[in-house]
Parts: C-alpha cells; structure tokens; sequence
C-alpha cells in the first residue's frame, strides 16, 4: 500500500481514495499512478500513526513541499490532515506543506475549518476548474451538486486569511474560459496556475 510518493522535488502523502467529486477528467480515470510507478488505489485507508511511520522513512530534507494529495480528497479526512501537517511543523526545519483539494472542506466538515489551517498549512491548491457553477457541475459532477461551487469559492476566500491560496485550471480549458478563471481569483485575491492536463 502506497503512503507517500514522490513526484519531483515533493513527497506527497496518499490518505484516501474518497472524494465528493467524480471529475470526468481525473487522472484515476485513466491510470493507477502520477509517477510511473505507484499505484495509488489502497486497499484500506491508513491511520496517522501508519502515515507518520511512513513519512520517517522519508529524510524530509530533500524535499521542497509535502503535499496532502492521492487518489482522492484530502479533507475528506481534515482532522487526520491537520493533526498530521501539525506534527510535521513541530519538527525541525519542516518542508511546506500544500494541500491539493477539492475545496469542499467546509461542506465535508458542516463547519469554517479554515481557521484551523493556521500555523499547519502553508499553501492550499483548489482545482477551479471551470467558470461557473453549472460548468464545475458539469465537469465535476459532485456529490453537493451545483452548491458545491459556490462552497469551493467561499472557502478560497477564507483560506486565504490563514494560507497561501492558488486557484488552478487545466491547460485543456480554452483560452477564454482560462481568462475567465484568472479573474475569479483576481476577485476572490488569491493566486492562480494553469496546471498541465496529465
């Protein structure tokens, strides 16, 4: 069962194969991996304690980031991530730790756990991708239907009071629809990335 796995100069910790979303373009879809060489798909869903074990085989020197991202979303599991991205910062000299989320946290939990991210997350990537709700809904086909647009939005724009928060797209979007997503993040004053479609 796969923990943690590099993927360039970052360690990226596997949680969960869970998420609110069944994006029509997400890699799982497609294959088993992001690296080329492990398989992502767990048999069970490790505990924090399997998960620290894990990443102190790591020598955590080595990498620019940890990352909170799998085969599913992270914060569906938001209390193990904060308790883990706690004890990493209670190290010596500990990488950044990003979160790759769907921005569903506040939905998943029924409460603002933003707060919570201070002092623990040091940046957290909210895949946008697309303009509006009934284009994310379509795309996206979450469990939270069209509500889960506006909650992703929201909860970027409270995030970005505790954390580095980037909004990001795939590079497959049109040019137009792209721009259109630039200025979301211009409004809501957060940063913005086009990521490349794996």
């Amino acid at each position: 069962m796969i923990i943690t796995y590099e993927l360039g100069n970052s360690l990226y910790i596997n949680m969960t194969n869970r998420c609110s979303n069944d994006c029509e373009f997400c890699v799982r879809n497609l294959r088993d991996d992001v690296n080329g060489q492990d398989n992502l798909w767990l048999e069970r869903e490790p505990t924090v304690d399997e998960i620290m074990e894990d990443i102190s085989k790591r020598d955590l020197s080595k990498y620019d980031e940890i990352v909170f991202c799998g085969f599913g979303e992270p914060m569906i599991r938001y209390d193990d991530v904060l308790n883990i991205a706690a004890r990493l910062k209670a190290s010596n000299s500990p990488p950044i730790i990003r979160v790759n989320t769907n921005g569903h946290g506040n939905l998943i939990a029924g409460r603002d756990i933003t707060p919570e991210l201070a002092g623990k997350i040091d940046v957290v990537s909210i895949s946008l991708n697309a303009k509006n709700a009934a284009e994310y809904d379509k795309v996206c086909r979450s469990e939270y239907s069209e509500a889960a647009y506006a909650a992703m939005l929201d909860f970027a724009k409270l995030a970005s009071k505790y954390a580095r928060v980037i909004l990001t797209v795939v590079d497959d979007m049109n040019a137009g629809d792209i721009e259109a997503c630039r200025k979301i993040a211009k409004n809501l004053g957060v940063d913005f990335r086009v990521r490349t479609f794996i």
